[in-house]
């Protein structure tokens, strides 16, 4: 980065540059001989300009822009891609902060992180493919060191593994419970569903959908869970609208989709359920399909401003966001609002990195994206502020490629379970977005 794109002062890279050696507020008073509290504003001041939030990323900052020298290792040039290095160059992995006290323990801290980026690079190199590599956009080829599972995850919690592994699947949270529907598993196309009660930290077999589909996604409406199309077995796109009952375990069928789609993003708003993108069996589509389960009617909306599939939907206020997806050729950055009201389309603020096949859920007013990683390395997720317009980071316990999963919110948390890293999985984990805090009451 040359000078130009660096908007610190000569003052603020002499504080970034200690803060990345492990420096305290008070130790860089006393190297640069200020006080604290000037060192504070040079923090705030750094943290603004570099749009980072904490002492890491900004450490990670100072070491892509070159300000800090790294401690070398046995590299050759052509190991990484030039794609996965640049790729890196786009987003801040989020590490935890060493504060030491001795050089060794500030070399120690600088050669770990050096050693987290070349556990990332190396087995993301193949990963990080052209797209003309990629035989299908609906399916998965075995790939060998996709991912890493990251240790530096204090926000999120290890769940009963997923009984089947699979991916593509779509899951939903009803009656405090989480229902992980069909997907793809190492022997194809399957339609099992299974029940997750968090307070038992137990899955339980519920009756099969009647059409085993992939590429699908799932949402509660009432009492009632609703899974649109799918790809089935031969990657087929189709147009049913199954309906699963929890009480009584049983799927019925609804009126069919105006257009058979897969890979689409769904979110759910005024009681209604919207179907927007996908894959139609041969192309990206731009359709935005509603279901009205009152009438059992589908009507068309505004479609969107390019076709594409694999994207996040969520709903907050009157507002529907779809953030991110696949084109073909690039996992996308985009944020896009819908005005339910208007039945118009219009830009928001981009994410930091492009994802495609990430899940995504809504909670306390905010979008959580998780995962992505389909044509590079993710080493974060991402959560939206629609108030502010703003992006911010937090950590992911899958390093490299965790994508087509499934992720719902329930209570204080988002789960995320199954997914793809080079291999079916079947992680289930929690990250604790909110925090509840119980005041006695005086009487």
């Amino acid at each position: 980065m040359d000078d130009a794109q660096l908007p610190l002062s000569e003052r603020e890279r002499e504080v970034l540059v200690l803060v990345a050696t492990g420096l305290s507020n008070q130790e860089i008073a006393r190297e640069l001989v200020i006080s604290v509290n000037t060192v504070k504003v040079h923090m705030r001041s750094i943290f603004e300009k570099l749009g980072v939030q904490s002492r890491t990323e900004a450490t990670l900052m100072a070491i892509r822009m070159g300000l800090v020298t790294v401690p070398s290792a046995d590299i050759a040039p052509s190991q990484p891609s030039a794609f996965v290095e640049e790729r890196l160059r786009e987003q801040v992995a989020v590490l935890p902060v060493v504060r030491p006290v001795a050089m060794w323990q500030r070399l120690f801290a600088l050669g770990a992180m050096l050693l987290m980026i070349v556990l990332v690079v190396l087995p993301a190199t193949e990963a990080g493919q052209p797209e003309a590599e990629i035989a299908s956009p609906i399916s998965d080829r075995p790939e060998t060191n996709a991912s890493l599972l990251s240790t530096f995850t204090s926000r999120w919690v290890e769940h009963a593994d997923l009984p089947l592994a699979r991916t593509r699947l779509g899951l939903a949270a009803y009656g405090g419970a989480l229902y992980a529907i069909g997907g793809n598993y190492e022997g194809g196309v399957t339609g099992q569903v299974d029940m997750y009660i968090p307070g038992r930290n137990t899955w339980v077999a519920r009756a099969n959908k009647s059409t085993p589909v992939s590429n699908i996604g799932a949402m509660a409406i009432g009492d009632l869970i609703y899974v649109p199309g799918g790809c089935d077995a031969s990657d087929t796109a189709v147009d049913k609208l199954e309906v699963y009952n929890p009480k009584v375990d049983t799927w019925t069928e609804a009126a069919p989709l105006p257009f058979a789609v897969c890979g689409y993003a769904l979110t759910v708003s005024g009681g209604r359920l919207y179907v927007i993108g996908g894959w139609d069996g041969t192309r990206f589509v731009p359709a935005v399909q509603e279901y009205d389960p009152a009438h059992d009617t589908w009507v068309l909306r505004a479609e969107l401003p390019y076709p594409f599939g694999f994207a996040v939907a969520g709903t907050i206020g009157e507002t529907i966001y779809v953030v991110g997806g696949y084109d073909g050729t690039r996992e996308m950055v985009e944020t896009l609002a819908y005005d339910l009201q208007r039945d118009t389309w219009s830009p928001r603020a981009p994410m930091k990195v492009g994802r495609a096949g990430a899940g995504g859920a809504v909670l306390g007013g905010e979008l959580y994206v998780i995962g992505g990683g389909w044509l590079g390395p993710v080493l974060t997720n991402e959560k939206y502020n629609p108030e502010t317009d703003t992006w911010s980071l937090f950590e992911t316990p899958v390093l490299g490629q965790w994508r087509n999963l499934g992720v719902t919110a329930l209570d204080a948390e988002v789960y995320a379970v199954g997914g793809w890293n080079g291999t079916y999985m079947r992680i289930n984990r929690s990250y604790r977005a909110l925090f509840r805090i119980i005041l006695p009451v005086i009487q």
